[in-house]
């Protein structure tokens, strides 16, 4: 499975200055698997748009049953998006967190003050992983949450100033059309690095890798999209 350092490249859709480009050799990196994984539940998706468009936020509504789940985002909970994004073999990305190595994630990002989720969403994607290539293929209509652990509610209360119990989060799935050298964990240079590594995984891995915290909310957001796996 490959993984790859990535390179410097600007997107006009958040109309950043450029920066500079940097090039690197990509590195290689086969995680220890479990051989067997459990099956998704198809759940129904509504209102399909056949022809996704590049960066723009025509998409598919999904429906969850899981009691998570709600439409609009709980008092004490920081808004924020969850990306995932497939490429043309139906693998999801993911990568490691630079402070938590062997914990692994798709992307995710807050959501600023007074922004929509659509415009979060392919900013969040560009700042931290540099794509800027994609099609927006699905959004789940429901936020869904998840508590941070006392220690990490602790950490993160100085990192942002603020207390938040945990993240209320808005679903997309995207489709990588570019090409892989346009991935970068140094992002657009906006923010700091969160990433160490990538590589593109199968639902039942992404699961396997994630914090324990977040593992309900992948698995319910992974059986939402799992039509798109198939």
């Amino acid at each position: 499975m490959a993984i790859c350092r990535s390179v410097f490249l600007h997107s006009p859709l958040l109309h950043r200055p450029p920066q500079p480009q940097v090039l690197s050799k990509p590195t290689f990196f086969s995680p220890n698997y479990p051989p067997k994984f459990s099956k998704f539940t198809k759940l129904p998706l509504l209102h399909p748009n056949p022809k996704p468009h590049s960066t723009t936020i025509s998409s598919l509504a999904c429906t969850s049953s899981a009691s998570s789940s709600m439409e609009s985002p709980p008092e004490g909970y920081r808004k924020n998006v969850g990306i995932c994004l497939i490429n043309p073999s139906k693998k999801i990305f993911a990568a490691s967190r630079l402070d938590m190595p062997n914990a692994w994630q798709m992307p995710q990002g807050g959501i600023d003050e007074n922004e929509d989720p659509k415009v979060a969403v392919i900013r969040e994607l560009k700042e931290e992983t540099g794509v800027s290539t994609a099609e927006v293929l699905a959004e789940a209509p429901s936020w869904v949450a998840y508590d941070f652990p006392p220690e990490v509610r602790e950490k993160l209360k100085h990192q942002w100033g603020s207390d938040w119990k945990g993240q209320a989060q808005k679903w997309f799935l995207l489709k990588f059309t570019g090409n892989e050298e346009e991935i970068n964990l140094l992002g657009d240079g906006s923010e700091k690095p969160e990433f160490g590594k990538w590589s593109w995984m199968s639902p039942e891995q992404i699961i396997d890798l994630a914090v324990d915290f977040k593992k309900p909310v992948y698995k319910e957001v992974l059986a939402v999209f799992a039509p798109y796996f198939q």
